[in-house]
C-alpha cells in the first residue's frame, strides 16, 4: 500500500510540476494551460502511452487533468467498438458522465452548507 501511495505522490506531483512550470515560465493563460493537459492526456491516451502510466500509478495518473483526457479517450474508444461511428459523439461524454455529475452535486451541496465571504 506504501509502494502504491509513493508511485501516486509522484506521478501526480511530476504532472503538477510541469503545470507550474508552464505557469511559471510561459505565457499561456491557465485557460490554455488546462486544454493542453485534457488534450494531452487524450493524444497520449491515443498513442497507447497513458494506459500503462495509469497502471502504474493509479489516482496520481487519474485525478489530473491528463487523466480526464484519458477518460474521455477510452470512453470513446470503447463506445465506438460497440456502437461504431456513433461512439465518437457519445463514448466521452457517458463515460465523463458520473465524474460530473459528482462534481455538479457535490458542489451545490457545498454552496447549500456554506456561506459565501465576500472578498476585499
Amino acid at each position: 500500500m506504501i509502494a502504491d501511495i509513493l508511485k501516486a505522490f509522484v506521478v501526480g506531483g511530476v504532472i503538477c510540476t510541469v503545470g507550474q512550470l508552464l505557469i511559471d515560465f510561459t505565457k499561456l493563460t491557465p485557460a490554455r494551460i488546462l486544454t493542453g493537459f485534457v488534450v494531452a492526456g487524450v493524444i497520449l491516451s491515443a498513442l497507447g502511452v497513458y494506459k500503462p502510466l495509469a497502471d502504474f500509478a493509479g489516482a496520481g495518473a487519474t485525478v489530473p487533468l491528463t487523466g480526464f483526457g484519458h477518460l474521455l479517450a477510452e470512453g470513446i474508444r470503447k463506445t465506438i467498438v460497440s456502437d461504431g461511428l456513433l461512439g465518437i459523439f457519445t463514448g466521452g461524454l457517458t463515460a465523463a458522465a458520473g465524474g460530473v455529475t459528482a462534481a455538479l452535486l457535490f458542489g451545490l451541496g457545498a454552496s447549500l452548507l456554506f456561506r459565501q465571504k465576500d472578498r476585499l
